[in-house]
């Protein structure tokens, strides 16, 4: 590892953005700004400066902001062929969007220079050099990206060089080596780096992309060969199959590599920041992302979970408190009593795995998941089971029934469902309507508009996701239905499953069984 502190440098609203179904609002884009300046992320890539009014608006919002740290980054070319760079719309965006940096990328691919810019390999040097000059006598810091830079040290190293080396003999801080492809390989991308490094002695980095898969590896691979400046986007957005992923990648290099890096970085916040991205992206979170992810500390075989609640290191890697995750038990009828135990010694109930308790848990888990049930994905409904189980679950309400009203209007052409619900708490009884997009959304509004007035906290759940399984299709129209239901009151996420040959009736099961473990949850805070 070299001595040098790493830069992180982020590219998730510019690079990222690129990514299909990725797609940040104005204010978005602040938000995600000030969450990586918190993280402690060295330098953002605000955009493109000469590409959209979005991302020019951005630039004249993000001053307004007070960023302890990070420092906004405008990115673009090198000017046009045969065009001097203060007569080119491009370095005068970049001018414009009056940043304390400019990332501007050129081609060090000879291909790319003759059959895609369609000039001779000296014009593209000078327009190199004269871009980094130019905005170096702006008052400009500028990175220099070097697309293709692999592919194109591996036809004519010679000419790759060169072109670094226009960028480097004007000015530019850093020469970043760009795998823009994505299909360079892990020991390629370290033989190729640490010749550049010899041949060069300036500071390097990397830009990789993750077409071969490698994203992440080849940029922890660059940095062991010198690399100092490290660039990717948060949970690896980005076009085609994606950038490097920051997330592993500064996990590994803080907790596998003891990277030093400029800035001081909260690695207990990792997953809040994976998933505060998500959100502002509008992306379901990946359950299997490295250190972050629902699943990466998720243990089910009970030889695992024994073993994992005896010394926590031997079946995982890093702690997950380390990343800011938690570990999670997945609970079925192959698990075990070490599964099941673990769970309820989670909820507070000491108990051993010999234990009466333990025993009435499995066989109610066992004729459960023979009627059809499923608790990998419902750890809400695992906890109500356990408390009913052992006689202390706790009814907030009674469910008197429901009933659904599906109406098609020939007039407007529009489905609409309405439910009435009907429930008691203590004495009280409450019974209301609400119309919805569908049988369950009318149910799920009517469920809460009746618990509001009891419990105003129930406002604030929301469904964010709802599965429907069959569970026997040769049944026919008599199928058995798992559904499964993902909440969230906008702190906490939890599931419940429900099962029956009515599809209404198992979502009204997962539905009541929502909302009592969102007042579980209260009561147990409150």
């Amino acid at each position: 590892m070299p001595g040098s502190t790493i830069c992180l440098y982020d590219t998730t609203l510019r690079d990222g953005a690129q990514g299909k179904g990725i797609s940040f609002s104005p204010g978005g884009k602040l938000k995600v700004a000030k969450a990586l300046d918190a993280f402690g992320i060295d330098l953002i890539e605000g955009g493109y400066a000469a590409s959209n009014p979005k991302d020019v608006a951005f630039f004249a919002d993000v001053k307004a902001l007070e960023l302890r740290h990070a420092r906004i980054a405008a990115f673009g070319s090198t000017r046009r062929a045969k065009i001097s760079p203060s007569a080119d719309a491009g370095c005068a965006a970049l001018l414009a969007a009056d940043t304390p940096v400019c990332t501007i990328f050129g081609k060090s691919w000879t291909l790319h220079v003759t059959d895609v810019l369609r000039t001779t390999l000296e014009e593209n040097l000078a327009m190199i050099g004269e871009t980094v000059d130019f905005l170096r006598q702006h008052d400009r810091e500028v990175v220099y990206d070097a697309e293709h830079f692999f592919d194109g040290y591996k036809v004519n190293p010679e000419y790759a060089l060169r072109s670094l080396e226009a960028a480097r003999d004007a000015g530019a801080s850093v020469l970043v080596l760009c795998d823009t492809n994505g299909g360079t390989l892990p020991h390629e991308v370290h033989a190729i780096t640490r010749a550049v490094q010899e041949a060069l002695k300036h500071p390097l980095g990397i830009h990789a992309h993750n077409d071969g898969g490698c994203g992440v590896a080849n940029s922890l691979e660059a940095v062991r060969a010198g690399a100092v400046h490290l660039q990717g986007t948060v949970n690896g957005y980005g076009e085609r199959c994606g950038n490097a992923d920051l997330v592993p990648l500064i996990a590994n290099l803080s907790l596998k590599l003891g990277a030093p890096f400029a800035s001081e970085v909260p690695m207990m916040k990792l997953t809040e920041l994976s998933r505060t991205i998500d959100e502002l992206a509008n992306q379901r979170p990946n359950p299997k992302a490295p250190y972050v992810g629902d699943h990466a500390f998720a243990h089910k075989a009970g030889m695992h979970v024994d073993g994992v609640r005896k010394v926590a290191h031997s079946f995982e890697h890093v702690p997950p408190e380390s990343v800011g995750n938690g570990r999670h038990v997945l609970i079925s009828e192959l698990a075990g009593g070490s599964n099941v135990l673990l769970k309820i010694l989670e909820m507070g109930l000491n108990v051993d795995k010999s234990s009466p308790e333990v025993k009435q848990v499995l066989r109610e888990l066992e004729r459960l998941e023979k009627e059809g049930y499923e608790f990998e994905g419902a750890d809400a409904s695992f906890h109500m089971l356990v408390q009913k189980v052992l006689k202390s679950h706790k009814s907030f309400f009674e469910p008197e029934g429901y009933r659904i009203i599906n109406e098609h209007r020939v007039k407007d052409g529009e489905a609409i469902a309405e439910a009435s619900v009907k429930i008691s708490v203590g004495e009280e009884t409450e019974y209301t309507v609400a119309e919805g997009d569908g049988p369950v959304d009318a149910l799920d509004k009517a469920l809460r508009k009746a618990l509001a007035r009891f419990f105003p906290s129930i406002a604030a759940v929301r469904l964010t996701d709802y599965r429907v399984r069959i569970l026997d299709p040769e049944q026919s129209t008599r199928a058995k239905t798992r559904v499964l239901i993902e909440s969230t009151d906008g702190h906490r996420t939890w599931n419940t499953v429900g099962v029956s040959e009515n599809l209404i009736e198992a979502s009204w099961e997962a539905l009541v069984e929502s909302v009592e473990y969102k007042l579980f949850l209260d009561e147990s805070e409150g």
